[in-house]
């Protein structure tokens, strides 16, 4: 096989990684890629948002697989395109992307099946949106409708925060046209994990748990970001539950696509809330998270090509997925002033020494290879990654890896895990 991977940042370094494992892929292409990329097959200069250059290439080079890392090529119609054209791409339908790509969307189908999440509504006006903030009161959850990069939700504290969001969304367009539509919702309380399945239109094969760490500072302060660092299992989602919950947040989904016309086929990621009053999703992904598919895909123990393949053939509950007992932890190394403005061409040393260490890798992100050496050339840098036998030592073998490499004003958090390991010891 010859597969296509779209993408640029740590998570598709890891599925690169992975899918590079598998006796049945003899050649992978990476589009654009990065420093990591790099290592494990060709980059090609070609932005994931552009659709027919993605598909130029994907014809030039004769892929019997496309993969969509991120979700805006998925969003934009990439898997649509690829068909067309009679390519395989493991990824859904512009339609089912909108689970990720419209907040609006995606919360509706939620309440079409039943899936348990707060309570919500959607407003195209920007004078019926402040009147219903006016008259509910605060806190509340403030969401763009459409792709904001991570940044288009806000918790707003107070009515005062709430207008000021509703104007910068709104009035201002501080996230261009995402904004022209608005989801306000009910303030949520409680612990999150990330809950993915691979699926394949009907069927589905869920994932270890996880849990992310979004927030740039230690103890979860600060502003947002992609992900400072994610653990897989994640306590508060054990594997007792995993069953339960997926008839719970994932087939409900699946079926009602599937009733549309618009089967799902690719990763679903459930982002999931654990509140007093039970399990909510909070909202749902098209894709692996990143930084979660790297202590995710460090776990898998099956072949992930044959496992794609199953889910764009419809035919998963033939494939076996497999995932190592041990425990994942990753801690994202990244340039200081991320998510703000941060410097960039800092070379990096240490990871042929950090890898030296049993059971680490180091996904590569915001790299690029120049001369023959390493470069930063975005905000999350590496994702260090560790196996160990519990929470502890995954955690204890990556810092030990993180203290190995090195890059001017590098910056990580300290305590990724700790949050899991206080559940843990209970």
């Amino acid at each position: 096989m010859r597969v296509l991977i779209v993408g640029s940042g740590g998570r598709e370094h890891a599925l690169a990684w992975k899918l590079g494992q598998s006796p049945l892929v003899k050649e992978l292409f990476i589009a654009p890629g990065n420093g990591g990329t790099a290592l494990e097959g060709t980059n090609v200069p070609v932005s994931d948002s552009d659709l027919p250059g993605l598909v130029a290439l994907a014809k030039e080079k004769k892929a019997d697989l496309v993969v969509a890392g991120p979700e805006l090529p998925l969003v934009l119609g990439l898997q649509n395109a690829l068909d067309k054209e009679g390519i395989p791409c493991f990824g859904p339908s512009a339609f089912a992307a909108n689970l990720e790509g419209s907040k609006a969307f995606s919360k509706t189908v939620m309440r079409e099946s039943g899936v348990p999440t707060a309570p919500f509504k959607v407003f195209d006006e920007h004078d019926s949106a402040r009147a219903f903030v006016r008259e509910r009161g605060a806190p509340l959850v403030i969401k763009a409708d459409g792709l904001a990069a991570g940044k288009g939700v806000v918790v707003a504290k107070s009515v005062d925060e709430a207008l000021e969001t509703l104007d910068a969304m709104m009035v201002k367009k501080v996230f261009g046209s995402a904004g022209d539509r608005v989801v306000v919702e009910e303030t949520l309380q409680g612990e999150e994990a990330s809950f993915m399945a691979f699926c394949d239109g009907e069927d589905y094969a869920v994932l270890p748990s996880a849990q992310d760490h979004k927030a740039v500072g230690e103890g979860d302060t600060g502003p947002n970001t992609g992900g400072m660092g994610a653990y897989s299992p994640a306590p508060i989602l054990p594997k007792d539950r995993y069953a339960e919950t997926a008839e719970l947040v994932i087939r409900p989904i699946l079926k009602n696509l599937a009733n549309k016309g618009e089967p799902f086929k690719g990763v679903l990621y459930a982002g999931l809330m654990y509140t007093p009053k039970g399990v909510m999703v909070l909202e749902y992904n098209v894709r692996f998270g990143d930084p979660e598919c790297q202590p995710l895909l460090m776990r898998l123990d099956s072949d992930l090509a044959e496992i794609m393949l199953a889910c764009v053939q419809g035919r998963l509950k033939k494939v076996e997925v497999r995932r190592r007992e041990e425990t994942a932890l990753c801690v994202v190394m990244a340039a200081k002033g991320y998510p703000g403005a941060y410097p960039k061409g800092m070379e990096i040393t240490g990871i042929g020494e950090a890898e030296a260490i049993p059971g680490v890798k180091v996904f590569q992100a915001g790299t690029r290879r120049e001369d023959g050496r390493t470069l930063t050339s975005g905000g999350r840098v590496l994702g260090v990654t560790a196996l160990g036998a519990d929470l502890a030592q995954a955690q204890q073998t990556a810092y030990q890896a993180v203290e190995r490499i090195h890059f001017n004003d590098c910056y990580f958090r300290r305590d990724i895990g700790a949050k899991g390991l206080r559940r843990a010891k209970g």
